[in-house]
């Protein structure tokens, strides 16, 4: 990864680590996504922007394989999400062939705007949801 995408990961989560996640995941409309954790197995949650359409959620990571999130769901793909306040359980899938820049046009404007601006080396995921 060239010097500045890696200045750009590291400075960028480290403030979503400490600032804006911690805010935004209290927020009760804030659609978050639960995983476990590859190590500790304890519940790792992390505000996302996505759309549900029918029974799956879709989103797409900034920074892919890189995303502690990608990397739990990798070892566990059982996942939560919640949804306007109600939470789903669901069964996340990794879509490296989907192309993420078209996929953000179809998910909301604002969190898209971020993720294109922010985000490195994007990746869809797939949440097919069991309710």
């Amino acid at each position: 990864m060239p010097r500045y995408a890696d200045l750009k990961h590291r400075t960028v989560t480290s403030f979503q680590r400490r600032v804006g996640n911690p805010l935004l995941r209290r927020l009760p409309l804030q659609t978050v996504l639960e995983t476990t954790g590859r190590t500790s197995g304890l519940p790792r949650q992390t505000p996302v922007g996505g759309r549900r359409t029918g029974d799956t959620f879709w989103l797409v990571s900034e920074y892919g394989e890189k995303s502690q999130y990608v990397r739990n769901i990798k070892a566990n793909p059982a996942v939560r999400v919640r949804i306007r306040g109600r939470w789903h359980p669901g069964t996340a899938h990794l879509m490296p062939e989907d192309d993420p820049r078209a996929r953000l046009r179809t998910l909301p404007r604002l969190n898209s705007t971020a993720v294109r601006a922010l985000g490195t080396q994007l990746l869809t995921v797939r949440v097919e949801l069991a309710d």
